[in-house]
């Protein structure tokens, strides 16, 4: 399956991790979020920059995973708390990317999109054992912010 990130193009040559904390992880934690779609990864990009600055070029990643079935986890909107698209919900929900990255569960995260509704990001481990023969950079895209977005 092909899955999709925007970012600097400064880090787009290859698929690397921050390790910072987000939704989904704490601090120290090594995944890169990715989304379903170009489009939902532009929102989920501007939702978590609050804004952001034309001043860089940016490139669309498109990452390929493997299809099979034991490389994913999947987090159903039901498994959630009621407030999960809220920041309030964050510590909970760090604690449940927690569980699964911890237990080394999977390759791949898929979670509900917080920002459109039954649509979904994976979210990969870049230090499980099958994520260098498992996931790969296929291309890079140039990406274009239209002015209207900012």
């Amino acid at each position: 399956m092909e899955v999709f990130r925007i970012s600097r193009e400064s880090y787009s040559k290859e698929i690397t991790a921050s390790g910072r904390a987000n939704r989904w992880n704490f601090d120290d934690q090594f995944i890169v979020y990715t989304g379903s779609s170009r489009a939902l990864s532009t929102l989920e990009l501007i939702v978590h920059q609050n804004s952001i600055s034309p001043a860089f070029k940016y490139k669309v990643m498109i990452i390929s995973i493997a299809d099979e079935e034991g490389l994913f986890t999947h987090l159903l909107q039901n498994d959630l708390p009621k407030n999960w698209r809220s920041m309030i919900a964050y510590p909970e929900l760090q604690q449940l990317g927690n569980n699964w990255y911890q237990g080394n569960q999977s390759l791949v995260l898929r979670v509900p999109s917080a920002v459109i509704p039954r649509e979904y990001n994976y979210i990969i481990n870049t230090n499980h054992p099958d994520f260098k023969s498992k996931v790969s950079l296929v291309r890079t895209e140039d990406y274009f912010w239209d002015e209207r977005l900012m």
